[in-house]
């Protein structure tokens, strides 16, 4: 799994407008991945199940 600090590795910008347009890039790239959602919330502890009242 590759996440959003990974990708971007030691990048060398051209200011705040090309790294916004990376990072920009790098999410869409994310959206289009939903098998990976799962592994990030792992990592937090957190859980797409409701728990019940």
């Amino acid at each position: 799994m590759v996440n959003l600090k990974a990708s971007l590795g030691n990048l060398a910008i051209d200011g705040v407008d090309h790294l916004a347009a990376i990072i920009r890039n790098r999410l869409k790239r994310i959206q289009y991945r939903p098998d990976v959602i799962p592994e990030f919330l792992a990592q937090t502890g957190l859980s797409l199940e409701t728990e019940p009242p």
